[in-house]
């Protein structure tokens, strides 16, 4: 996905996403690479070596069966709170 699909898909704002991806990145956790159809394009994805320990860490935390079912309303508050707090940490901007 693109750090705007990604701000979609949460919906948070795209500096947070970019905040996020940019400190993650640089921990080798994400990469980011060129579009196939546009090279300025930019997909975020999950880098290759970091793949096995994310899969096996997410089959640990997440109960069989609960691999598709979405977020209740008050959890997807929490992660977009979440979010937003750490877009004010580093972007120094207050949220209410």
């Amino acid at each position: 996905m693109t750090v705007n699909e990604l701000a979609v898909r949460l919906q948070v704002a795209p500096t947070t996403v970019s905040l996020l991806v940019g400190d993650l990145s640089r921990k080798g956790i994400l990469e980011r690479c060129e579009g196939e159809a546009d090279r300025h394009r930019r997909i975020i994805g999950i880098a290759a070596d970091q793949q096995p320990a994310i899969t096996a860490w997410l089959a640990r935390v997440r109960p069989h069966g609960a691999k598709r079912r979405p977020l209740t309303p008050d959890q997807r508050q929490l992660f977009v709170d979440t979010l937003l707090a750490y877009e004010a940490a580093v972007g120094g901007e207050e949220h209410g």
